[in-house]
């Protein structure tokens, strides 16, 4: 039996991380920190909401009723696009970035 891997990780963990890993004295960093930590948080509160509401809802209107996505899925990916470019903007120091290319002005040559 297969241990659940748990991916809510707590968001004070995250911001440990991510603090460690930018420069604290550049102020757009730890705005980027920041803004980055509020999408997830903003994005848990609407995942709670669909989880609890369902992903589809019933609209009534008049004597008609039928069934569409829930509002907030659409928002989710809004914010999860948000998120994932907010994490292509970090300018991380010191150790390995792993995937991404170390180029040089030479490599324009």
């Amino acid at each position: 039996m297969q241990t659940k891997l748990r991916t809510d990780v707590g968001i004070d963990k995250i911001k440990d991380q991510l603090m460690s890993k930018v420069d604290t004295t550049d102020p757009i960093e730890v705005e980027k920190v920041g803004r980055y930590l509020r999408n997830i948080e903003m994005y848990r509160r609407m995942e709670r909401t669909v989880k609890e509401e369902g992903v589809s809802v019933t609209v009534e209107n008049g004597n008609q009723s039928y069934i569409k996505s829930h509002p907030l899925l659409a928002e989710m990916n809004k914010v999860n696009a948000a998120i994932i470019n907010i994490e292509k903007t970090f300018n991380f120091i010191g150790g390995d970035d792993g995937d991404k290319p170390n180029h040089t002005a030479e490599d324009l040559i």
